[in-house]
């Protein structure tokens, strides 16, 4: 005689129905990595949508998505912001990486990656270690790729700079 193993039982009637149950419902191994990570990332990620409108200061300790218009500062320093192409931004971005689908004005200073991808578009400065600007995005500002984060304003000298005639 063998013994049903307790990860096979269905827990609900819903997936004991049959084929109509979807294979998201069923935890564990069945559940295929991809939908798992999905799943993972979106609840991860906070989304701003497209009617949403936000004037003032945006913080937060979480990754975040803007499909609507902020305007004024975001500060984001361990996370990703993502402005989707429906995002309208006016305003100072700080945070861990920057991805531009949408338009941007103002300032972004990121700790690790400024990604402007296919009509993306940035009116402003960018300071971040990395850049990468795709083909048909738009930019119009200066680029500043200091290995360190610095904060904004902040004059930055090199370590072995030292007076003429010092030698």
């Amino acid at each position: 005689m063998w013994k049903r193993d307790e990860a096979v039982k269905p827990q609900t009637p819903q997936t004991a129905a049959g084929p109509t149950a979807p294979v998201a419902a069923v935890p564990g191994p069945a559940a295929l990595p991809s939908q798992e990570l999905r799943r993972q990332f979106e609840r991860d990620r906070v989304q701003i949508g497209r009617s949403v409108i936000v004037r003032g200061e945006l913080t937060g300790s979480e990754d975040l998505a803007i499909e609507g218009e902020i305007e004024g500062k975001i500060e984001l320093r361990d996370h990703v912001l993502t402005i989707g192409p429906n995002g309208k931004i006016r305003a100072e971005i700080m945070a861990k990486a920057v991805v531009v689908l949408g338009e941007v004005h103002g300032n972004i200073t990121a700790t690790e990656k400024v990604d402007i991808r296919d009509n993306g578009s940035v009116d402003g400065d960018i300071t971040a270690p990395r850049v990468a600007i795709a083909e048909g995005a738009q930019f119009r500002g200066k680029v500043d790729m200091q290995r360190k984060a610095v904060a904004p304003g902040t004059p930055v000298a090199p370590a072995d700079a030292r007076p003429a005639g010092d030698d």
